[in-house]
């Protein structure tokens, strides 16, 4: 791993960032979650999802981070949600339900994750993953453990249907 060229893009989608466009945010915001565990993202990854100016870039940036469903990615959230207005909050939240919906194997692990970084050192990301870890613990996922590891082959009469 060429540590010079990541830190180079996260300098890049952070100054995408700071763009007076919505879209560039948004898309700093996509870019910079796959960076999570640089320090040198953390900050612009702290402001994107409390963006005053598109509550679009909160959720693309939440959604992006949050299917990292990683620490780095998970701890970020939940600052972001600890510090969070009501509206950007709503959509933090919303981008939680829409990660998190399908499987129940992920918001289980992210749910046990969450409940780690509850007694994180830092309060903010404390606060934030307890209020992650009640939202999760209510959303009923549309595929359980045994609905997701047959997901992938439908039979139908005369046979199972390849995927498409």
């Amino acid at each position: 791993m060429r540590r010079e060229l990541r830190l180079a893009a996260v300098v890049a989608l952070g100054e995408l960032g700071g763009s007076h466009d919505y879209r560039d945010r948004a898309d700093a915001g996509g870019g910079l979650a796959g960076f999570a565990e640089m320090p040198e993202a953390r900050g612009p990854l702290l402001e994107l999802p409390l963006d005053p100016g598109d509550t679009f870039v909160t959720r693309a940036t939440a959604e992006a981070l949050l299917r990292r469903r990683d620490r780095a990615g998970l701890a970020t959230v939940a600052s972001a949600l600890a510090a969070a207005d009501p509206n950007p909050g709503d959509w933090i939240l919303t981008a939680v339900v829409d990660v998190f919906g399908i499987f129940s194997d992920d918001r289980d692990d992210v749910t046990r994750l969450c409940g780690e970084l509850s007694q994180d050192a830092d309060d903010r990301v404390a606060r934030g993953a307890r209020q992650l870890h009640e939202l999760l613990t209510g959303i009923d996922p549309v595929l359980g453990p045994a609905q997701a590891r047959s997901a992938g082959s439908r039979s139908e009469p005369g046979g199972p249907v390849p995927p498409r």
